[in-house]
């Protein structure tokens, strides 16, 4: 059988002249993403690959190639007081053919359950076309019963999604806001502790305090929804950067990743905790994943770079750095490990010159400092490097100054200064710094690893990681061989009896009704046990069955394409592809060999 193909939802187009609809539209999206994400065998480029191309002009099969999608999905959205009208359509990319569309006219406060509804029929439909799926009953979950609260986050995940501070800033509000019509609606506490954690990291808020604030909002996350993967996202989060647990963080993020194997964030973080324990091999396997699942998201992209570094791949981390940071030169970790490779690769001068370019409403003063201090020790200037150590020692000497204490860190060793080293290490550890669990294994301390302290601390701080492998891709039958046996014979009886066939209107779920089957079940069972996808089983009753009234003279007076409808077709164009292949000649040519 066909491998299921990997689909690209593209964003909806938004048809209504109010503004505030794009939210709605680029939430429909989302949210068909993230439910399409749900099933585990279905791959579904996610969000942020997808919304590259958003208000561009490029032909489908260019973003199909870029992407490597053989499925797009497009679609539009129009608002009209409180009806939505959404349009969905399915398209092979190899030959731009659209073989499946919808319309849908729903009411507003039903949007939720209108997602589920698209969501569900084109995984349905997915699957009639190209394989098994084990498609769940609901794949969108309703969120809040105040579409006010849910207007609101879709406005601060836009904002929080161009990453930098005052986007981030006006997140914060905004989900406030979202939160303050609605103290239940998960998604919000969610999207705010990851608000907080970020403005917290970066420096822009306080950090205990921005970090406090987000273990409060992932916990009421956590209380209202326990299977939501964000929620474990963001614990793990917390436990490596605030909690110096690096266990703790493996469990929340392998908890994010059961829940939802296609989670990419998740499969960002899993690729960084392998990374920062000196396991490459694992660290390649998720970020190889996520490449597949968000090829164009800069985040991947980061994630990616910081792999190549690791390895010690310097110029190449460089160049997709730079390429980057082109996209957006307000990327703070990028332009961190930007300056980090050019220390590597010997370019100290164009490491001090990079601190200068950083834009000063980015800028962190620890970290501009720490850089140059590393320059001029590699350069040999112990001068200038000593006026910068001591600025960092006065600087480290906050218990949050976690910047100051990594350059430290990395200054007493590339000074050779061990003993410094290690005793910065100590402290960090008493004031719970918690960037050496990413610091300790950077390649600007690799030379400490010839100290047999180094090992000591490393299994204090590194708890063993079981080495990632790839899914186990067999499970268990949903059906035994003796229920296999008897739900074929059912079928093929009902189809010899009823000719559902007949009706073009026939779906893989309607059809699992009529012989009592769970829709899963017939699946696997038409692709597991008869080797076929549910529309060539349906579609080779319809050939012999149009055969049967094109050889008749009878039915001399109606048109083959009439006769195919007849049959159960519903298109000429799908009659006359899947006659030919099934035949191996076209309709009327066989018509013409009988009638000879």
């Amino acid at each position: 059988m066909p491998s299921i193909p990997t689909i690209a939802v593209l964003p909806f187009v938004n048809l209504s002249s109010a503004a505030e609809h794009a939210y709605f539209s680029d939430g429909i999206t989302e949210e068909i993403i993230h439910a399409l994400a749900r099933i585990e065998s279905l791959k579904v480029i996610s969000r942020t690959s997808s919304f590259y191309f958003k208000g561009k002009s490029i032909p489908l099969r260019t973003i199909a190639e870029q992407l490597n999608a053989s499925i797009i999905l497009e679609g539009s959205v129009r608002f009209a007081g409180q009806q939505v009208r959404i349009t969905a359509q399915l398209i092979r990319a190899e030959d731009d053919s659209h073989f499946w569309s919808e319309t849908w006219d729903r009411q507003l406060d039903n949007i939720f359950a209108v997602q589920d509804e698209i969501s569900l029929l084109i995984a349905d439909k997915l699957r009639e076309q190209f394989g098994h799926l084990e498609i769940q009953d609901h794949l969108v979950e309703k969120q809040t019963d105040h579409v006010d609260a849910y207007a609101l986050a879709l406005k601060a995940r836009f904002h929080f999604l161009k990453w930098n501070p005052t986007e981030v800033q006006t997140a914060v509000e905004l989900y406030r806001q979202a939160l303050a019509v609605d103290p239940n609606h998960t998604e919000s506490h969610i999207g705010l502790a990851d608000a907080l954690g970020f403005l917290g990291t970066t420096g822009f808020l306080p950090r205990t305090e921005a970090w406090d604030l987000a273990l409060v909002h992932a916990k009421r996350a956590l209380a209202l929804n326990p299977r939501n993967p964000g929620v474990h996202y963001q614990l793990a989060n917390y436990s490596f950067f605030v909690d110096f647990d690096f266990a703790a963080a493996v469990r929340q993020n392998t908890r994010a990743l059961e829940l939802q194997p296609n989670y990419p964030e998740a499969r960002q973080f899993m690729a960084f905790l392998h990374m920062v324990t000196n396991d490459l091999p694992s660290a390649r396997i998720h970020i190889d994943a996520v490449l597949a699942l968000d090829p164009l998201n800069q985040e991947t992209l980061f994630y990616h770079s910081h792999y190549l570094y690791r390895q010690g791949k310097y110029e190449q981390a460089l160049q997709q750095l730079e390429a980057s940071l082109e996209i957006n030169p307000m990327n703070i970790p990028a332009l961190v490990v930007r300056r980090y490779c050019l220390l590597k690769l010997g370019r100290y001068a164009d490491a001090l010159a990079a601190v200068d370019e950083v834009p000063p409403e980015i800028a962190i003063p620890d970290e501009q400092t720490g850089t140059r201090c590393l320059a001029y020790l590699m350069m040999g200037d112990q001068a200038n490097a000593d006026v910068l150590m001591a600025q960092l020692e006065m600087a480290a000497e906050h218990p949050e100054a976690f910047q100051a204490h990594t350059y430290l860190f990395y200054a007493h060793t590339l000074a050779g200064e061990w003993d410094e080293a290690f005793a910065w290490v100590e402290r960090a550890i008493a004031m719970k710094s918690t960037i050496y669990l990413l610091a300790y294994t950077d390649p600007l301390a690799e030379s400490l690893q010839k100290d047999p302290r180094y090992e000591t601390f490393f299994r204090q701080f590194y708890p063993t990681l079981p080495t990632s492998s790839p899914r186990p891709t067999t499970k268990a039958p949903l059906l035994d061989a003796a229920s296999s046996e008897s739900f074929a014979q059912r079928l093929n009886q009902f189809i010899q009896d009823q000719h559902p066939y007949l009706n073009p209107d026939i779906s893989l779920r309607s059809l699992a009704a009529q012989i009592e089957l769970h829709p899963n079940q017939l699946s696997w069972l038409l692709n597991e046990r008869m080797g076929q996808n549910f529309n060539a089983f349906i579609n080779q009753f319809r050939v012999e069955h149009f055969k049967q009234l094109a050889l008749d003279p009878a039915n001399s007076h109606i048109s083959l394409i009439g006769l195919a409808y007849e049959s159960g077709f519903n298109s000429k164009t799908v009659f006359n592809t899947y006659f030919k292949k099934a035949v191996g000649m076209t309709p009327s040519a066989f018509v013409k060999q009988h009638s000879a």
